[in-house]
């Protein structure tokens, strides 16, 4: 066998991948760390192999397995066909005249010559005779070496006029796994995104942390926020309204006067208004209505009594 056909064994070095430690504070967000974790396993567990190949690139590699193959048989002036692309991922090699080879220097030739151009290392190698297109030969190149199936060598292929099919058979697979992660990766990535928002406004919607409210019948009071809550239900209230409402529920079901109201509520304040005590406490009527057990009493011509039953 001539120097071309030598296969040379290059031991099998895996590098291993670099690992970044992060220091995380107590204060960060698990939703965030898990989002991380996605990303870096997604990363991990691509394929290697590439999703594209450049045509010329391989036209190129194959004419030079075509001319060392010739080489091999001591044949210097045979032609090599033009290499053409029958698939995306499919190229066909052919010869001028009939030739014989050794399948272990084909092996050898297709193995060092992909190599060297960058090309994916797994492929599907056919020999396909002219004539009938029967397979004289074939064998199927894995990245895992031991999974490769490859004929036993050291017997002459006659003679005869054989086109040479190669078909890297990763890309297609490789294109659907990528496809998939990403598709997959952008729903995680949204769910993620929706929950995050869900829960901040599952969060606004209810009282901040440390804030007692006062418990008014079904209600629950927070002056400090304006509003009263009932059930998962918030009642926005105006600021003279809160004011009122706080008076009334720091004296349940007693009589508060008019007077005492009206200065705290608004002449303590510098302004005096006429009917604005009645038209507030009759808009707190109205966001109370809903519940029975409180009542909002006028009586007359004293004051205002929030009565709450047991």
């Amino acid at each position: 066998m001539s120097k071309e056909c030598k296969r040379s064994v290059n031991s099998c070095k895996i590098s291993p991948n670099s690992l970044l430690f992060v220091l995380m504070k107590k204060k960060t967000s698990m939703r965030l760390l898990s989002v991380l974790m996605l990303l870096w396993i997604t990363v991990a567990c691509s394929p290697q192999e590439p999703t594209e190949i450049a045509p010329e690139r391989v036209k190129v590699a194959l004419r030079s397995v075509g001319n060392q193959l010739l080489l091999s048989r001591k044949d210097s002036t045979s032609l090599v066909l033009p290499v053409v692309q029958i698939a995306p991922e499919k190229f066909k090699l052919s010869f001028e005249h009939p030739l014989a080879f050794d399948p272990a220097c084909l092996n050898t030739l297709v193995s060092e010559t992909f190599a060297k151009a960058g090309l994916p290392a797994t492929y599907l190698v056919e020999v396909v005779q002219c004539t009938d297109e029967e397979t004289a030969y074939s064998y199927e190149m894995l990245r895992n070496e031991e999974n490769s199936i490859v004929p036993c060598g050291g017997r002459i292929v006659p003679e005869n006029c054989y086109t040479i099919h190669i078909m890297f058979t990763a890309l297609k697979s490789t294109k659907a796994t990528n496809n998939l992660l990403f598709y997959g990766l952008v729903i995680l990535v949204l769910a993620f995104l929706a929950f995050v928002f869900y829960s901040r406004y599952r969060t606004s919607q209810k009282p901040k942390s440390g804030v007692q409210g006062t418990s008014l019948g079904s209600f629950s009071f927070y002056p400090d926020q304006n509003k009263l809550v009932k059930e998962a239900q918030e009642i926005p209230l105006s600021k003279k309204e809160c004011e009122l409402l706080s008076i009334l529920a720091a004296n349940p079901n007693q009589i508060v006067k008019r007077d005492e109201l009206t200065k705290k509520v608004w002449e303590d304040h510098g302004v005096i208004v006429g009917r604005s005590l009645d038209t507030y406490i009759s808009k707190l009527r109205k966001k109370l209505q809903d519940d029975d057990s409180i009542k909002l009493t006028n009586v007359h011509g004293v004051g205002y009594k929030l009565e709450i039953g047991e």
